[in-house]
């Protein structure tokens, strides 16, 4: 596998990647809170980005990075004399700090990441010509860390630590990063970027000023979307589907998600019956040799759908937003008062528990696709 094809653990497939997007939608108030800061001399050592997957915590933190690298050295926020007022982070390209932040060459940023797994160089070169990443980031990437922290404070420059993501650490490298967020070396900005915040050490949030981002708009999630070279035409339908998360939206959009949505309704709409057949030929595609992909998204569709059956019925309203034509009817039926949302409820959870047990044993997708279905139709028949 050549150097420009290895795949990085911190993208999106079929997307670029974060460092190589310029704008960040719909998150206008963190950009605010950040230039805040820095404008009224308070810069923070160590930020946590929090918020739901693929809703532009990476492409905010890059464009920090290139933000913050590119300061002259006489405004660095009011830690260097009086500074200049900054109204944007927005960094013109063509500057030589984001043409080497893009080839990953700048001497003043570190990016912690998982690396490829194996505990040996040549366990770790497999790896990385079978694109295969480690479970988690591990110490002796938070000690390289140290290391460059080190080695380049020599040069009085600014640094940028790009954490991608918080939530991947072990426990010891968890515990080495909150050394470094406890003594935090001068003139170093730490961006953490965190999915679930609640995994993370008490103590490293504690430690850090928190920047939270949210869900994006329909219209937020076009723009993103096309950013990102995948222009969609249903988006407010897809926006729902994702959870205004982009990068499931991206997900979606590749594996076909809506069209499988659309199946799952239909195969519901007759519930408390449904067609058996049907059914068997959704769990047969699962199966599929190399559908692994469309497997898994299968699995957070099914979700999905007993999700929003169930917020229906506590509500008492369907969403305004149909993800298919007919849904709003179908989901109503289904949970027409909160009674039937709690049962709806508690087989989400159970849904939930159940396709992480059984992707752990290696459960016959399959099998775990039809056990789900029957317990759809159990439930939409109590």
């Amino acid at each position: 596998m050549s150097e420009e094809a290895t795949p990085e653990p911190d993208g999106v497939p079929g997307a670029p990647h974060p460092r190589e997007t310029q704008h960040v939608f719909g998150q206008t108030k963190a950009e605010d809170d950040f230039l805040t800061a820095v404008n009224s001399s308070r810069l923070h050592h160590g930020w946590l980005m929090t918020g739901p997957q693929g809703v532009g915590k990476a492409t905010f933190a890059w464009r920090i990075a290139r933000f913050l690298l590119t300061l002259p050295a006489d405004n660095g926020g009011g830690l260097f004399g009086e500074p200049q007022p900054h109204d944007s982070l927005a960094v013109d390209p063509d500057h030589p700090v984001c043409h080497r932040i893009l080839a990953l060459s700048e001497p003043g940023l570190f990016l912690l990441r998982r690396g490829f797994a194996g505990s040996t160089d040549s366990a770790r070169e497999k790896s990385r010509q079978d694109g295969k990443f480690a479970a988690d980031i591990r110490v002796n990437e938070v000690r390289e860390m140290a290391s460059f922290l080190h080695m380049s404070a020599a040069d009085g420059g600014r640094r940028v630590v790009i954490v991608d993501s918080a939530d991947e650490m072990n426990v010891n490298a968890a515990n080495a990063l909150l050394k470094m967020l406890e003594e935090p070396p001068e003139r170093t900005t730490m961006l953490l970027i965190s999915h679930q915040p609640s995994r993370l050490l008490s103590t490293i949030r504690s430690r850090c000023r928190e920047l939270r981002f949210n869900p994006l708009s329909p219209e937020d999630m076009h723009a993103a979307m096309e950013q990102a070279g995948h222009a969609a035409d249903d988006t407010p339908a897809l926006s729902e589907l994702s959870a205004g998360s982009v990068g499931e939206a991206m997900r979606v959009t590749q594996l076909g998600g809506l069209a499988m949505y659309q199946e799952l309704a239909a195969l519901f709409a007759s519930m408390p019956q449904f067609d058996r057949q049907r059914a068997l030929k959704l769990a047969e595609a699962a199966a599929a040799r190399g559908a692994v992909a469309q497997f898994d998204l299968l699995l957070t569709l099914l979700d999905v759908f007993v999700s929003r059956i169930a917020r229906t019925g506590a509500l008492g309203q369907a969403s305004e937003t149909e993800i298919v034509p007919g849904e709003a009817d179908l989901l109503i039926r289904l949970a027409p008062n909160a009674h039937k949302a709690r049962a709806w409820a508690n087989l989400a959870q159970e849904i939930t528990d159940r396709t992480r047990h059984g992707k752990a044993v290696n459960l016959d997708p399959a099998a775990l696709v039809l056990d789900t279905v029957f317990k759809i139709q159990k439930t939409a028949s109590a």
